[in-house]
């Protein structure tokens, strides 16, 4: 049997409804130009309430590990670190939130962009199914079944790539794909390096991980070792599922930043420098690139203001 070239570790917490369509985006069946035997997908539960149906996920992703925490703590990190042991891939994903659907040729770009550097630090942009960023869009009404119709809208199990046309930048993303995001949502690095980076920090107690998934990123960011690559036109669409964050009428950042400051000793700052980009062009997401130049051109002349 040929070494896996690579191991999706995937976070889970009550999301029956959300997880099948995730897993559906990351099987062989679905993502381009990549081999079932290439990849494993591992889901970590993290002591859901209203477990998904295991049999079903299974069957939409056949190359799919299942693991379940007892006892699980409100923050996911034990369980992302638990899927970092299990992991037997070279190069390692994480996503932080299950509830985020994959596109096309998302796994198949980052093991292209990981033979450009030896100890590459993979990310993607982020975008929200729906007609505005989830935080603000829950409040005017958009909500599962609003999703579940608009989904049906579009063929995107036979093209991907048409989720593009009913989503938005999320908030962490907002400056476009030319810039480094404040986090990402499928973050790869090698197997070494996520031993060097020691995972997740344990330390982000707070439910849902408060700002572990933006640390983890700058860290990872800020290792000089490294090197920053974006996966243009590659990206995670995020399902509205009453999130502890994306998906909050209120605000959970002062509680988070807190804790951050406790943990680090410093205000949380968000990466900066010039990421190398990485990928494909394609229709798409030429809106979203006009949007990215004109935010791009924004921010230049906002730091040449005096």
């Amino acid at each position: 049997m040929k070494p896996l070239r690579l191991s999706v570790v995937v976070i889970a917490y009550n999301m029956a409804r959300e997880l099948p369509r995730t897993l559906q985006t990351l099987s062989p069946s679905y993502q381009h130009d990549i081999d079932a035997d290439d990849y494993e997908v591992i889901v970590v539960d993290n002591g859901s309430s209203v477990p998904f149906d295991y049999a079903h996920c299974q069957q939409l992703c056949p190359n799919l590990r299942i693991h379940v925490m007892t006892d699980a703590p409100p923050s996911p990190v034990a369980a992302i670190n638990q899927g970092l042991a299990m992991a037997r891939g070279e190069l390692v994903g994480v996503c932080i939130d299950g509830a985020r659907m994959a596109s096309p040729r998302l796994l198949a770009t980052a093991l292209e962009a990981a033979r450009l550097h030896s100890r590459p630090v993979i990310g993607t942009l982020a975008f929200h199914l729906g007609p505005d960023v989830q935080m603000r869009s829950v409040a005017n009404g958009y909500n599962q079944q609003v999703e579940d119709d608009l989904l049906a809208s579009v063929d995107w199990v036979g093209d991907g790539y048409r989720l593009f046309s009913i989503a938005v930048f999320a908030g962490s993303s907002a400056n476009g794909w030319l810039t480094i995001p404040s986090e990402t949502n499928a973050l790869f690095l090698t197997r070494e390096h996520w031993r060097t980076l020691s995972g997740y920090d344990p330390a982000f107690v707070a439910p849902g991980g408060g700002l572990v998934n933006l640390d983890t990123w700058a860290r990872a960011c800020a290792d000089p070792t490294g090197r920053v690559i974006l996966l243009l036109g590659e990206t995670t669409f995020h399902q509205v599922h009453g999130g502890i964050a994306t998906n909050a009428l209120e605000s959970k950042w002062p509680l988070f930043h807190d804790e951050y400051v406790r943990i680090r000793g410093t205000d949380y700052v968000r990466p900066t420098g010039d990421p190398l980009l990485f990928g494909r062009i394609h229709r798409a997401i030429l809106p979203s690139m006009q949007i990215s130049v004109e935010r791009g051109l924004q921010l230049g002349a906002a730091k040449k203001a005096p």
